[in-house]
């Protein structure tokens, strides 16, 4: 049971945390002064240390060299006490199980460094072993240059002692790398060990700038998690170094472990600069979600458009064109990299509205496969009666390679830019003749359109098979025939807030209901860990959840996965927005 950490804030596997010693340390973070070590079990039999609040003791320990059996290490595992003190269990990637500890210290794990297969797995696998709300210590492996990913894969605390040792050895370390002291004509630093001239500049002051600037990465590291933004930092930093790169890549293929710990929704903005950036769980999860969930309600021809700098696309000056010229005869989907296909109804749907992209008028070949996939899947899921090109001609690409995988045949409506009179002309009558659709259409179809895709397939019947639909998009208000309100669409993440009713209808329905059973007691404002029985394993952080127990039933949205709901024992698993009493 942890008592003296608290994950206080998530941005995928990463986490800001909080190991409560005397002087509490914010996490991601160095423990070269709070750290106490019972010693090794191996040389004689460790006595169990007189710890207090003051330091993180890691208690009496066996350590194997890497690839000891499996077997073998259990045959040798300590009994860890239970103290009453912030402590620390030593585990490898076969052992690492809950011991009762604040966190755990995983042996050997300097020996996985430059190995990206090995290292991704290692530690994967160790967090996924240990509590939700521990501490994963990663001893002798930090520097500015890896700590950024070491974080991001799910590390909690480090030490200096390859900064030092690297820096007694004349390697001057930085966060794009290492360099040769004897390289260096200048000092690029601005710490005050670089305050000096390089020929004055020494081992001594090359240990205390690797210093320096692991710990000032560390604050860079910890600023990003809050934004939610590490991953974007990480696309350029990992960069400097071939395994880092690598391990970055083995990473997004380990899409299970990411995409447990990455939210459904996030105020922070993609950047979308790298090849790396169509790996990433939130674009990956909205073009699964959108080819798996999505059913178009319209019975129109569907225009395909290209995206626009604007967010959301339809407040563009672009856009506004294209509407002019459709006027309610079409169902529009957008194209884009890096999301895919963007339909109309899910425009403001994370992260939809929510990332930045490098334009330069060229689609990479990898760009375009993802798109033309997407894409794909989504006309075989949606059966239109014609599909409408209104697209430049750099997105031709995509749009013939499906035309050849379908065997169908697109009309297309540009002449040289979307958006010249002629091309808008030529938009406006390949419409002409078909039937308008009214605004209340638009309106229902987009409250089913965002149930389907955040609460799961048929979702947009089951719960509002009656529906009322009031206020002006993207404000919106969905409630049933009788006037009882149902749900509210957040602009901010495209998403439906749900009232008691709604959450009732959602629990009646075939849709699958993310729920969480929580203890004899009714929640007032939050529900935290202590108070939770179970939690349905799909939920993430910012979905809607049930919660039941004897005593009340509330809804909310979710802080904590599900999995991390079920197995933490501190931390505000979710807050409430409704409650009753039962």
């Amino acid at each position: 049971m942890t008592e003296y950490f608290e994950v206080i804030d998530r941005d995928g596997a990463a986490r800001i945390g909080d190991l409560r010693l005397a002087d509490s340390l914010t996490t991601p973070a160095l423990l070269d002064d709070v750290l106490e070590e019972a010693g090794s079990l191996w040389s004689d039999e460790q006595a169990v240390p007189d710890g207090d609040e003051s330091t993180l003791s890691v208690l009496p320990h066996r350590a194997f060299p890497a690839g000891t059996p499996a077997e073998v290490q259990a045959a040798f595992e300590p009994n860890y006490p239970d103290v009453a003190f912030p402590s620390a269990a030593v585990v490898s990637p076969e052992t690492a199980a809950d011991q009762g500890t604040d966190a755990y210290v995983l042996a050997g794990a300097s020996g996985f460094t430059g190995h990206s297969a090995a290292f991704v797995e290692a530690i994967t696998s160790t967090r996924e072993s240990i509590p939700p709300d521990a501490g994963l210590y990663l001893p002798g492996i930090a520097t500015p240059g890896n700590v950024a990913t070491l974080a991001y894969i799910g590390a909690d605390l480090f030490d200096t002692d390859r900064a030092v040792i690297r820096g007694t050895q004349g390697w001057y370390l930085t966060s794009d790398g290492e360099y040769r002291l004897d390289d260096l004509e200048e000092l690029p630093c601005a710490c005050e060990a670089c305050q000096q001239r390089i020929e004055t500049f020494d081992r001594e002051d090359c240990v205390e700038h690797n210093v320096a600037t692991l710990k000032a990465e560390l604050r860079t590291v910890r600023n990003r998690i809050r934004q939610g933004r590490l991953r974007d930092y990480l696309e350029g930093q990992a960069r400097h170094e071939q395994w880092l790169t690598a391990t970055m890549r083995r990473l997004d293929d380990q899409y299970a472990y990411l995409e447990q710990r990455t939210p459904l929704v996030r105020k922070s903005e993609i950047t979308a600069a790298s090849a790396e950036t169509l790996d990433r769980v939130e674009i990956q999860r909205f073009a699964e979600r959108v080819t798996e969930r999505y059913q178009c309600r319209f019975d129109t021809p569907l225009v395909l458009l290209p995206c626009s700098a604007s967010k959301p696309y339809s407040d563009s000056q672009s856009h506004s064109q294209f509407q002019d010229a459709i006027n309610f005869r079409a169902h529009v989907a957008s194209m884009t990299s890096p999301i895919g296909v963007v339909p109309q109804e899910l425009e403001l749907t994370y992260p939809a509205q929510h990332y930045d992209s490098v334009v330069t008028g060229r689609w990479s070949a990898t760009e375009v496969e993802f798109v033309a996939d997407v894409l794909e899947s989504y006309l075989e899921a949606n059966d239109y009666p014609r599909v409408i090109a209104h697209i430049p001609e750099d997105y031709q690409a995509i749009t013939e390679r499906v035309e050849e995988r379908l065997g169908e045949t697109f009309e297309y409506t540009v002449t040289d830019h979307p958006t010249t009179d002629e091309s808008l002309e030529n938009l406006a009558a390949t419409l002409a003749g078909e039937p308008k659709y009214r605004k209340r259409e638009r309106q229902h179809n987009a409250i089913r359109a965002i149930a389907d895709y955040q609460f799961g397939a048929g979702a947009g019947e089951a719960i509002f098979d009656d529906l009322q639909v009031e206020s002006f998009h993207p404000k919106l208000r969905a409630k049933a025939d009788n006037g009882e309100q149902l749900a509210a669409m957040v602009p901010e993440y495209g998403v439906l807030s749900l009232t008691l009713a709604g959450a009732r209808r959602w629990i009646d329905s075939d849709v699958p209901t993310k729920r969480v059973e929580i203890d004899d007691f009714v929640p007032h404002g939050s529900v935290l860990a202590p108070g939770i029985l179970d939690a349905d394993e799909s939920i993430r952080v910012g979905d809607e959840v049930v919660f039941e127990g004897p005593s009340a039933l509330a809804v909310g949205r979710a802080n904590m996965s599900g999995p991390e709901m079920a197995g933490s024992t501190r931390g505000i698993a979710s807050d409430i927005r409704h409650v009753t009493e039962r």
